[in-house]
């Protein structure tokens, strides 16, 4: 396993999407396009119902291991302008629907959406379904820090429909937590997650990072002992993504020789997903483990599992609104990204406008090619048919996978790709296989992590 980690170990996507943001098409993408893209895919959505993912990127502290857009504050009325600001551009989003749009899933993200009062969230979400619908089935979810969650919020929370809640720990090792500047006692998850749970919530999830500065096997170890005493119904199991070339000084904080070696790395997660298999979690996609009571695993067993930029969800939408500075929004067939800069968002949709600033509208090839990079992703397997051999060059993406089907990660058998045990470890590889985009114009600087 030592020789294949050291082989396969080259920077690489984590397929969100496909095409990767630095592969859109920015130059022909237009605001019209996007808004076209928007109306087709809604068109198709009537019964399915749209996925909404709000970005609130406030954080009053750095952790040096982000990679998402934020904003560090500790000046809290800047939650109201932002608030008015989201459900103006959602008024912008069902105003081109034309009708009340039927939300199946929604999730809150940052940044620390925590670090908005309950009485903000409440007043946000209130907002958002005023002019919405609902599916009987929706998913309402949310990000905590279990620093600063309260009683207070995750009441709120359930009361406007919140089921689901997911808590940050990264790794209880206090040389760690420094290094990542996140200093959160064991206590607090503990103490959030039975409040969450004494509340009603019915899916409580933990993320768990491995190759942290200074981390060892033996502090992986002592994370999932203690996460395993609380056992949370789902558990993402985070390789961490060091791209201190995208993120400014965030990921700074600590030199390139404090990271464990790709070799460490890998041993950490090998050691993390038997213990956790151990403790009776299921492997669901890359990363992501869940008990099989969860619905996470359910949708991996009935096939409906799906991954976009809110991570892996357990049924898939044709259209997924990303509302807040810096969000990306998914029409199937186009993607596109909102301004980064709080106050740049805040002031075009103060006047009217939708304020994407970048995106891609997806051809043949492209929609093809994403649908295979998500069944490898979600199902481990995939397989095409004639019609698609006329539009992507198969042949291409048969020999990228030839030297893996030797090392025993995938089996080829006709026009059908499976991924071996022993290749799941190596699914960002396999899917790299498929993108062509990449391959045709292969970066000439690091643009992404590494896939160990």
């Amino acid at each position: 396993m030592c020789e294949l980690v050291q082989k396969y170990n080259v920077p690489g996507p984590r397929y969100t999407s496909y095409p990767t943001v630095p592969y859109w098409d920015i130059e022909s993408f237009s605001g019209k396009k996007w808004k076209s893209s928007v109306l087709k895919a809604f068109g198709e959505s009537p019964d399915e119902g749209i996925s909404v993912y709000i970005h609130l990127p406030f954080c009053e502290s750095m952790c040096t291991f982000c990679g998402c857009h934020k904003r560090i504050t500790k000046r809290h009325e800047v939650e109201g302008p932002y608030i008015s600001a989201v459900l103006k551009e959602w008024e912008l989003y069902v105003d081109l629907m034309g009708s009340k749009p039927v939300i199946k899933e929604l999730h809150l993200g940052g940044g620390t959406p925590t670090f908005f009062s309950p009485e903000n969230l409440q007043m946000l979400i209130n907002g958002i379904v005023r002019l919405s619908k609902k599916t009987d089935d929706i998913e309402f979810s949310f990000e905590g820090h279990p620093n600063n969650t309260t009683k207070e919020h995750l009441q709120a929370l359930y009361g406007v429909g919140f089921r689901r809640v997911c808590f940050g720990v990264q790794d209880y090792n206090l040389t760690v937590q420094r290094a990542i500047n996140r200093i959160q006692p064991f206590e607090n998850v503990k103490n959030v997650t039975e409040w969450a749970r004494e509340i009603g919530y019915t899916s409580v999830g933990h993320d768990i990072i491995y190759g942290l500065p200074f981390q060892d096997c033996s502090d992986v170890e002592t994370t999932i002992i203690k996460t395993n005493a609380i056992k949370p119904d789902r558990i993402a199991f985070y390789s961490y993504a060091h791209v201190p070339w995208l993120k400014g000084n965030g990921q700074r904080g600590y030199k390139e020789e404090d990271l464990p070696s790709s070799i460490e790395k890998k041993a950490q997660y090998e050691m993390g997903k038997k213990m956790l298999t151990d403790f009776s979690y299921k492997d669901v996609g890359m990363d992501h483990f869940a008990l099989p009571t969860d619905s996470l695993y359910k949708a991996l067993e009935n096939g409906t599992l799906h991954r976009n930029f809110m991570g892996y969800t357990p049924s898939k939408t044709t259209l997924m609104v990303g509302l807040g500075a810096s969000s990306i929004s998914d029409s199937w067939y186009g993607f596109a990204q909102n301004v980064k800069n709080v106050e740049e968002y805040q002031n075009l949709v103060s006047h009217g406008v939708i304020p994407i600033f970048r995106g891609h509208i997806l051809n043949d090839e492209d929609e093809i090619l994403r649908r295979h990079i998500l069944n490898i992703m979600c199902q481990f397997e995939t397989t095409w048919n004639a019609y698609e051999e006329e539009v992507v060059d198969f042949e291409n993406i048969l020999a990228n996978l030839s030297e893996m089907e030797a090392d025993g990660l995938v089996d080829i058998n006709n026009k059908n790709i499976k991924v071996t045990h022993k290749g799941r470890p190596f699914v960002r590889n396999i899917s790299m296989a498929f993108d062509l985009k990449m391959y045709r114009k292969k970066p000439n600087t690091r643009i992404f992590s590494m896939t160990v």
